[in-house]
């Protein structure tokens, strides 16, 4: 979601912690969990089974970063679009829902390092017989975007662009096919899972963005917790781990950069 918002949750700005605080390693391994938000909306990054247990690639990078912390892993589901306000709220301890990584929200919070990355890209329907290329070339066109998205900022800011924001993807790839909307944007790895499982008359069109670093957010002062887990993901890099949830989910390595 490979893939978003620019909110800056900026209460978390004005959450300091103390001096005296633990630092959030020491609060998880007293607990004995690591609390980890993510949407359960968004496959094949993180959605619910007809059982109704959650899967995805982000789902079990948070299980293995979990038991490599030594700890048992607590999912907390949210939307999208106030799931960075959760974390500053104090709701969870990590999320793990592809959040990219940029100034604006590191300004919030800290960051592990990147564990997937990934860019933007058009889908159109089969029978597209226009040629967007960029952004630009859809001035005039309404545009299908995830609610509270990277993706909805890039589109708003692009200039003529009817903006139509939605709240999970399956629901923007239903209109995109009817006819409400003429293309939709989202990330590449989402769009590539999409169009393998759906039935809908819809096509991949162009890559129409730079390439994104997805990263697992925390608040700021945690020093320990900021070390702690970026070994458990260099750890899993270095045996495989990683790569094996990778080609598990989209058949190559999506934790290193292109």
């Amino acid at each position: 979601m490979l893939k978003r918002t620019f909110m800056l949750a900026l209460a978390a700005l004005s959450l300091a912690v103390p001096a005296s605080a633990a630092d959030l390693l020491a609060t998880v391994k007293a607990r004995g969990t690591l609390k980890v938000a993510t949407e359960g909306t968004y496959p094949p990054f993180n959605y619910r089974e007809k059982n109704g247990e959650l899967a995805g690639y982000d789902v079990d990078v948070a299980r293995l970063i979990a038991t490599r912390l030594g700890l048992k892993v607590e999912f907390v589901t949210s939307e999208w679009a106030g799931i960075l306000a959760g974390l500053a709220a104090g709701k969870y301890d990590v999320i793990v829902a592809q959040v990219g990584i940029n100034p604006k929200r590191e300004q919030a919070f800290d960051f592990s390092a990147p564990y997937i990355y990934s860019m933007p890209q058009l889908i159109v329907r089969n029978n597209e017989t226009a040629s967007y290329k960029s952004l630009a070339d859809l001035k005039g066109k309404k545009l299908g975007v995830g609610q509270g998205s990277v993706y909805e900022q890039q589109a708003k800011a692009a200039t003529g662009i009817e903006v139509r924001s939605y709240a999970a993807a399956p629901d923007t790839m239903a209109d995109l096919a009817s006819g409400r909307i003429d293309a939709a944007l989202n990330d590449s790895l989402m769009s590539a899972y999409l169009l393998k499982i759906s039935k809908l008359p819809i096509k991949a069109g162009a890559q129409v963005g730079a390439v994104e670093r997805m990263g697992i957010p925390f608040k700021k002062g945690n020093p320990e917790f900021k070390q702690a887990l970026n070994k458990a993901l260099a750890d899993a890099a270095a045996d495989g781990s990683l790569k094996a949830i990778s080609l598990k989910w989209f058949g190559t390595d999506v934790s290193k950069a292109p």
